[in-house]
Protein backbone atom coordinates (compact mmCIF):
# COMPACT_ATOMS: atom_id res chain seq x y z
CA UNK A 1 0.00 0.00 0.00
CA UNK A 2 0.77 3.91 -0.96
CA UNK A 3 0.87 6.35 2.50
CA UNK A 4 1.25 9.55 1.53
CA UNK A 5 1.81 11.68 4.61
CA UNK A 6 1.13 15.47 5.20
CA UNK A 7 2.47 16.91 8.09
CA UNK A 8 1.47 20.94 7.55
CA UNK A 9 -2.34 20.13 5.82
CA UNK A 10 -3.73 23.13 4.35
CA UNK A 11 -7.07 24.28 2.31
CA UNK A 12 -5.67 26.38 -0.40
CA UNK A 13 -8.04 29.28 -1.73
CA UNK A 14 -7.49 30.14 -5.38
CA UNK A 15 -8.83 33.78 -6.49
CA UNK A 16 -8.82 35.06 -10.02
CA UNK A 17 -8.87 38.50 -10.45
CA UNK A 18 -8.69 41.28 -13.14
CA UNK A 19 -6.64 43.43 -11.13
CA UNK A 20 -5.38 44.01 -7.95
CA UNK A 21 -4.94 47.29 -5.92
CA UNK A 22 -4.05 48.25 -2.75
CA UNK A 23 -6.34 50.41 -0.28
CA UNK A 24 -9.42 49.70 -2.07
CA UNK A 25 -12.01 46.95 -2.52
CA UNK A 26 -10.88 44.22 -5.43
CA UNK A 27 -14.10 42.63 -6.93
CA UNK A 28 -13.16 39.25 -7.96
CA UNK A 29 -14.03 36.68 -10.99
CA UNK A 30 -14.47 34.08 -8.44
CA UNK A 31 -12.43 31.71 -6.32
CA UNK A 32 -12.12 27.89 -5.29
CA UNK A 33 -10.84 26.28 -1.94
CA UNK A 34 -9.61 23.15 -2.35
CA UNK A 35 -8.02 20.43 0.29
CA UNK A 36 -4.55 20.82 0.21
CA UNK A 37 -0.91 20.27 1.40
CA UNK A 38 1.88 18.63 -0.90
CA UNK A 39 0.75 15.18 0.50
CA UNK A 40 -3.10 15.54 0.00
CA UNK A 41 -1.66 16.80 -3.32
CA UNK A 42 -0.34 13.07 -3.84
CA UNK A 43 -2.94 11.42 -2.65
CA UNK A 44 -5.32 13.05 -4.92
CA UNK A 45 -3.22 12.44 -7.97
CA UNK A 46 -3.01 9.12 -7.15
CA UNK A 47 -6.18 8.52 -6.72
CA UNK A 48 -6.34 10.16 -10.63
CA UNK A 49 -4.31 7.43 -11.84
CA UNK A 50 -6.01 4.64 -9.95
CA UNK A 51 -3.53 4.04 -7.89
CA UNK A 52 -4.72 3.04 -4.59
CA UNK A 53 -3.16 5.08 -1.43
CA UNK A 54 -3.98 6.03 1.79
CA UNK A 55 -3.47 9.51 3.32
CA UNK A 56 -2.01 10.66 6.77
CA UNK A 57 -1.23 13.12 8.33
CA UNK A 58 -1.43 15.64 11.24
CA UNK A 59 -3.50 18.79 12.22
CA UNK A 60 -7.13 20.25 13.69
CA UNK A 61 -10.14 22.62 13.91
CA UNK A 62 -12.78 23.06 10.93
CA UNK A 63 -10.35 23.19 7.83
CA UNK A 64 -8.82 19.46 8.74
CA UNK A 65 -12.71 18.22 9.08
CA UNK A 66 -12.77 19.76 5.01
CA UNK A 67 -9.65 18.10 4.00
CA UNK A 68 -10.89 15.14 5.28
CA UNK A 69 -14.47 15.06 4.18
CA UNK A 70 -12.90 15.63 0.42
CA UNK A 71 -10.38 12.96 0.74
CA UNK A 72 -13.76 10.45 1.61
CA UNK A 73 -15.70 11.79 -0.55
CA UNK A 74 -13.42 11.49 -3.59
CA UNK A 75 -12.89 7.88 -2.40
CA UNK A 76 -9.31 7.87 -0.75
CA UNK A 77 -9.11 6.11 2.82
CA UNK A 78 -7.45 8.33 5.27
CA UNK A 79 -6.17 8.85 8.95
CA UNK A 80 -5.16 11.82 10.22
CA UNK A 81 -3.89 12.53 13.80
CA UNK A 82 -6.12 15.73 15.62
CA UNK A 83 -4.03 18.28 16.77
CA UNK A 84 -5.59 21.18 19.45
CA UNK A 85 -4.38 23.63 16.55
CA UNK A 86 -6.69 24.52 13.36
CA UNK A 87 -4.95 23.43 9.63
CA UNK A 88 -3.94 26.72 7.59
CA UNK A 89 -5.85 28.03 4.94
CA UNK A 90 -3.15 29.50 2.14
CA UNK A 91 -4.71 32.37 -0.46
CA UNK A 92 -3.16 32.29 -4.18
CA UNK A 93 -4.71 35.22 -6.39
CA UNK A 94 -4.27 35.37 -10.33
CA UNK A 95 -4.41 38.76 -11.50
CA UNK A 96 -5.36 39.07 -14.96
CA UNK A 97 -4.24 42.77 -16.26
CA UNK A 98 -0.42 41.84 -14.88
CA UNK A 99 -0.42 37.69 -15.34
CA UNK A 100 1.09 37.86 -11.73
CA UNK A 101 0.49 35.03 -9.07
CA UNK A 102 0.53 36.15 -5.54
CA UNK A 103 0.85 33.37 -3.07
CA UNK A 104 0.05 33.80 1.01
CA UNK A 105 1.17 30.77 2.77
CA UNK A 106 0.39 30.83 6.34
CA UNK A 107 2.14 28.43 9.02
CA UNK A 108 0.25 25.67 10.44
CA UNK A 109 -0.95 24.93 13.93
CA UNK A 110 1.59 23.83 17.15
CA UNK A 111 1.81 20.19 17.34
CA UNK A 112 2.42 18.52 20.74
CA UNK A 113 4.40 15.64 21.48
CA UNK A 114 2.04 13.81 22.69
CA UNK A 115 -0.20 14.28 19.30
CA UNK A 116 3.29 13.50 17.28
CA UNK A 117 3.43 10.47 19.35
CA UNK A 118 0.01 9.40 17.74
CA UNK A 119 1.40 10.27 14.27
CA UNK A 120 4.63 7.44 15.12
CA UNK A 121 2.17 5.01 16.27
CA UNK A 122 0.38 4.76 12.76
CA UNK A 123 4.08 4.74 11.17
CA UNK A 124 5.72 1.91 12.77
CA UNK A 125 2.36 0.03 11.50
CA UNK A 126 4.28 -0.05 8.18
CA UNK A 127 5.99 -3.46 6.22
CA UNK A 128 8.20 -3.66 3.41
CA UNK A 129 4.89 -4.03 1.48
CA UNK A 130 4.60 -0.26 1.85
CA UNK A 131 5.73 3.19 0.53
CA UNK A 132 5.60 6.21 2.35
CA UNK A 133 5.63 9.11 0.45
CA UNK A 134 6.41 12.42 2.83
CA UNK A 135 5.99 15.72 1.45
CA UNK A 136 6.09 19.31 2.04
CA UNK A 137 6.72 21.67 5.02
CA UNK A 138 5.93 20.51 8.73
CA UNK A 139 3.92 22.44 11.02
CA UNK A 140 5.23 24.17 14.46
CA UNK A 141 6.22 21.66 16.79
CA UNK A 142 7.70 19.15 14.21
CA UNK A 143 11.14 19.67 13.92
CA UNK A 144 12.93 18.40 9.97
CA UNK A 145 15.14 15.76 11.80
CA UNK A 146 12.02 13.70 12.15
CA UNK A 147 13.27 12.80 8.44
CA UNK A 148 15.86 11.43 9.73
CA UNK A 149 13.82 9.28 11.88
CA UNK A 150 11.29 8.33 9.63
CA UNK A 151 14.42 7.42 7.36
CA UNK A 152 15.81 5.05 10.24
CA UNK A 153 12.39 3.68 10.58
CA UNK A 154 11.88 2.96 6.64
CA UNK A 155 15.84 1.18 7.08
CA UNK A 156 14.30 -0.98 9.90
CA UNK A 157 10.95 -1.98 8.75
CA UNK A 158 11.83 -2.02 4.91
CA UNK A 159 9.60 -0.45 3.44
CA UNK A 160 9.99 2.35 0.16
CA UNK A 161 10.57 5.97 1.19
CA UNK A 162 9.99 9.01 -0.88
CA UNK A 163 10.52 12.34 0.37
CA UNK A 164 9.94 15.81 -1.18
CA UNK A 165 10.62 18.47 1.23
CA UNK A 166 13.28 21.56 1.06
CA UNK A 167 14.95 20.89 4.49
CA UNK A 168 18.27 20.49 5.19
CA UNK A 169 17.63 17.68 7.06
CA UNK A 170 17.28 15.38 3.60
CA UNK A 171 20.52 14.97 3.22
CA UNK A 172 21.01 13.67 6.62
CA UNK A 173 18.13 11.02 5.62
CA UNK A 174 20.65 10.07 2.95
CA UNK A 175 22.99 7.31 4.65
CA UNK A 176 19.06 5.44 5.21
CA UNK A 177 18.84 4.73 1.31
CA UNK A 178 15.79 6.72 0.74
CA UNK A 179 14.14 5.18 -2.60
CA UNK A 180 13.51 8.46 -4.43
CA UNK A 181 13.84 12.26 -3.62
CA UNK A 182 12.85 15.04 -5.31
CA UNK A 183 14.38 18.35 -4.62
CA UNK A 184 14.36 21.41 -7.30
CA UNK A 185 17.64 23.15 -8.51
CA UNK A 186 17.70 25.73 -5.78
CA UNK A 187 16.81 22.89 -2.51
CA UNK A 188 19.54 20.72 -4.27
CA UNK A 189 22.63 23.50 -4.69
CA UNK A 190 21.43 25.04 -0.72
CA UNK A 191 21.98 21.45 0.20
CA UNK A 192 25.36 20.85 -0.64
CA UNK A 193 26.41 24.84 0.32
CA UNK A 194 26.44 25.72 -3.14
CA UNK A 195 25.24 29.78 -4.25
CA UNK A 196 24.53 31.59 -7.16
CA UNK A 197 24.01 30.35 -11.01
CA UNK A 198 24.90 26.92 -12.04
CA UNK A 199 24.28 24.66 -15.61
CA UNK A 200 22.71 21.79 -16.03
CA UNK A 201 25.85 19.94 -15.72
CA UNK A 202 26.86 21.18 -12.07
CA UNK A 203 23.28 20.48 -10.81
CA UNK A 204 23.44 16.72 -12.52
CA UNK A 205 26.77 16.13 -10.56
CA UNK A 206 25.04 17.26 -7.17
CA UNK A 207 22.51 14.72 -8.07
CA UNK A 208 25.18 12.31 -8.53
CA UNK A 209 26.38 13.32 -5.03
CA UNK A 210 23.35 12.53 -3.25
CA UNK A 211 23.33 9.22 -5.65
CA UNK A 212 26.63 8.58 -3.87
CA UNK A 213 25.36 9.60 -0.47
CA UNK A 214 22.71 7.09 0.10
CA UNK A 215 19.50 8.14 -2.20
CA UNK A 216 18.20 5.14 -4.81
CA UNK A 217 16.77 7.78 -7.19
CA UNK A 218 16.95 11.64 -7.93
CA UNK A 219 14.06 13.34 -9.64
CA UNK A 220 15.39 16.45 -10.27
CA UNK A 221 12.97 19.45 -10.93
CA UNK A 222 14.19 22.31 -13.26
CA UNK A 223 11.76 24.32 -13.02
CA UNK A 224 10.64 26.01 -16.16
CA UNK A 225 13.45 24.17 -18.22
CA UNK A 226 12.05 20.86 -17.37
CA UNK A 227 12.96 17.65 -15.23
CA UNK A 228 16.17 15.30 -14.44
CA UNK A 229 15.80 11.46 -13.22
CA UNK A 230 18.85 10.16 -11.74
CA UNK A 231 19.84 6.59 -11.18
CA UNK A 232 23.23 4.85 -9.69
CA UNK A 233 23.38 4.28 -13.72
CA UNK A 234 21.95 6.29 -15.81
CA UNK A 235 20.45 9.90 -16.37
CA UNK A 236 17.81 10.97 -17.98
CA UNK A 237 16.58 14.94 -19.07
CA UNK A 238 13.84 16.05 -20.09
CA UNK A 239 13.02 19.76 -21.26
CA UNK A 240 9.73 21.68 -20.45
CA UNK A 241 6.87 21.83 -22.98
CA UNK A 242 5.67 25.68 -23.97
CA UNK A 243 2.68 26.44 -22.13
CA UNK A 244 0.13 29.66 -20.35
CA UNK A 245 0.81 29.33 -17.25
CA UNK A 246 -1.93 29.30 -14.55
CA UNK A 247 -1.14 27.97 -11.56
CA UNK A 248 2.12 26.04 -10.37
CA UNK A 249 0.62 25.19 -7.35
CA UNK A 250 0.63 21.74 -7.28
CA UNK A 251 2.71 21.15 -11.02
CA UNK A 252 5.85 19.72 -9.20
CA UNK A 253 3.47 17.40 -7.03
CA UNK A 254 1.68 16.40 -9.96
CA UNK A 255 5.03 15.28 -12.10
CA UNK A 256 6.45 13.57 -8.94
CA UNK A 257 3.24 11.32 -8.17
CA UNK A 258 2.96 10.55 -12.00
CA UNK A 259 6.61 9.59 -12.14
CA UNK A 260 5.98 7.14 -9.34
CA UNK A 261 2.79 5.56 -10.59
CA UNK A 262 4.39 4.92 -13.67
CA UNK A 263 7.01 3.30 -11.85
CA UNK A 264 4.26 1.04 -10.08
CA UNK A 265 2.95 0.54 -13.57
CA UNK A 266 6.16 -0.54 -14.68
CA UNK A 267 7.16 2.07 -17.34
CA UNK A 268 10.15 2.73 -18.49
CA UNK A 269 12.11 5.22 -16.79
CA UNK A 270 12.67 7.91 -20.19
CA UNK A 271 9.04 7.26 -21.15
CA UNK A 272 7.74 7.60 -17.36
CA UNK A 273 10.12 11.17 -16.82
CA UNK A 274 8.38 12.29 -20.57
CA UNK A 275 4.84 11.37 -19.17
CA UNK A 276 5.62 13.27 -15.87
CA UNK A 277 6.76 16.40 -16.99
CA UNK A 278 4.10 16.64 -19.61
CA UNK A 279 1.34 15.59 -16.47
CA UNK A 280 3.09 18.01 -14.51
CA UNK A 281 2.93 21.38 -16.72
CA UNK A 282 -0.54 20.19 -17.69
CA UNK A 283 -1.90 21.09 -13.66
CA UNK A 284 0.30 24.50 -14.08
CA UNK A 285 -1.50 25.37 -16.55
CA UNK A 286 -4.94 24.37 -15.29
CA UNK A 287 -6.97 25.93 -12.30
CA UNK A 288 -5.77 22.62 -10.11
CA UNK A 289 -4.02 19.47 -10.42
CA UNK A 290 -4.64 17.76 -14.24
CA UNK A 291 -7.32 15.32 -14.63
CA UNK A 292 -4.76 13.91 -17.39
CA UNK A 293 -7.63 14.41 -20.21
CA UNK A 294 -5.05 16.65 -21.82
CA UNK A 295 -1.66 15.62 -20.82
CA UNK A 296 -1.25 13.29 -23.85
CA UNK A 297 -1.20 16.70 -26.10
CA UNK A 298 1.81 18.04 -24.59
CA UNK A 299 4.19 15.09 -25.13
CA UNK A 300 5.32 15.66 -28.75
CA UNK A 301 7.34 18.78 -27.48
CA UNK A 302 9.07 17.16 -24.71
CA UNK A 303 12.10 14.72 -25.60
CA UNK A 304 14.69 12.99 -23.09
CA UNK A 305 18.19 12.37 -23.64
CA UNK A 306 19.86 9.29 -22.14
CA UNK A 307 23.37 9.15 -20.44
CA UNK A 308 24.40 5.84 -19.30
CA UNK A 309 26.89 6.46 -16.49
CA UNK A 310 30.41 4.38 -16.23
CA UNK A 311 30.18 2.33 -13.01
Amino acid sequence: MIYTLTLNPAIDLFIDTNDLQPNQVNRTNGFQAQANGKGVNVSFILHRQDIPNTAWGIGGGFTLDYITQVLTASGIPNAFVRCQGTTRINVFTHVRRTGQEFKQVNPGPAVTAEELAQLWQQLEQLTAADCLIISGSFSQGIDPSILVRIGQLAAEKKFKLVIDSSYPEVKAALPYHPFLIKPNDEELKSWYGVTGEVDLGELLQLARRAISEGAQNVLLSLGGAGAAFITPTHTYVGNAPKIDVLNTAGAGDTMLVTFIAGTVQGMAPAANLRYAIAAGSDTARSSWITDFTHVDELLPQITIQTEEVDA
